[in-house]
């Protein structure tokens, strides 16, 4: 007996029928897009790393120099200061900002009046531009210090500290939506199981939360990670890199400056040092790449997959 012809279900036909026309007509919807990325960041980021190799006043007048620029930029005792400081500041700022954030996410979805509320006020700070805190927060901490008879970059460790603070009252807001997010899509009949199999607070705590929301920690972590070495306005307006001291080799160095501002200021140091800037610009563009990669890796291993 000959076999009947399997009919195609109605919508399958239709979303063929669609498909097809999408098909041959998507180059016309990607290709602008493509174009603008390319012009806006294929094209720059390509001149970018091939000026790094230059001595330049404008691209336009760019003569290839070889290495001399990068071994210019490690060898500069105020680069190697920013690296160090930013590394350093990148640890307690992770760590800061990720527990606090955290911590308020896991309380505001205890069924807490008014958490709403709590949550509108606690991310309004992400709001506010750079600039516009870091002058705000110098103000605060200059009227605070000048009760002791000091102020804000009289000392490397006002403004270091001064910086954590800002960053984490900036920070904490956001990095708080995301845990939040990961706290509420934990499936109820897990922490009704802990719950029957005896577990307090603290061990469904470690043993069911905190597996399940690693997603959150990896999205938090990572941009943390990267916004605290690309940090640069609330750097400029806060401290702008002072207090300053003299090296072992009596180069000046701003101690509380960090990478993207050292950046900033060796491309406008003088004509000759753009170059060289650029050097340190491909150098912090590979160190923030490698970190963040390695981050995102480590992170998504402990990651429960559900």
């Amino acid at each position: 007996m000959a076999n009947k012809k399997t009919k195609r279900p109605v919508g399958a036909m239709n979303g063929s029928l669609i498909s097809k026309p999408l098909r041959r007509c998507f180059p016309v919807f990607l290709l602008p897009t493509l174009i603008a990325f390319c012009i806006g960041f294929v094209w720059p980021f390509a001149q970018g790393i091939y000026l790094s190799f230059c001595k330049f006043t404008i691209p336009k007048d760019a003569k290839f120099v070889g290495l001399s620029n990068y071994i210019s930029a490690l060898k500069d005792t105020g680069f190697r200061h920013a690296f160090t400081y930013t590394t350093l500041f990148a640890i307690v700022s992770i760590i800061a900002i990720n527990v606090f954030a955290f911590t308020i996410a896991y309380l505001l979805t205890q069924n807490i009046k008014g958490s709403n509320i709590f949550r509108t006020v606690f991310f309004m700070p992400n709001l506010i531009g750079g600039i516009v805190l870091g002058y705000i927060w110098s103000m605060i901490f200059d009227g605070i210090l000048q009760r002791y008879g000091t102020f804000l970059v009289a000392e490397t460790k006002y403004g270091f500290w001064g910086l954590i603070i800002l960053m984490c009252w900036q920070q904490i807001g956001y990095m708080m939506i995301i845990y939040i997010a990961g706290l509420q899509s934990i499936p109820e009949d897990m922490m009704e199981a802990a719950k029957i199999d005896g577990a307090n607070k603290w061990q469904t705590l470690w043993k069911v939360v905190i597996p399940n929301v690693m997603s959150s920690f990896t999205i938090c972590i990572f941009l943390t990670l990267t916004n605290s070495f690309k940090l640069f306005d609330q750097n400029l307006a806060l401290t702008g890199g002072m207090p300053v001291t003299f090296g072992a080799d009596g180069t000046m160095v701003s101690t509380t400056e960090m990478l993207a501002l050292n950046i900033y200021k060796t491309f406008y140091t003088g004509a000759n040092s753009r170059g060289i800037a650029q050097a340190k610009a491909v150098l912090f563009f590979i160190l923030v790449a490698v970190l963040a990669l390695g981050q995102l890796r480590f992170t998504r291993e402990k990651e429960v997959q559900r």
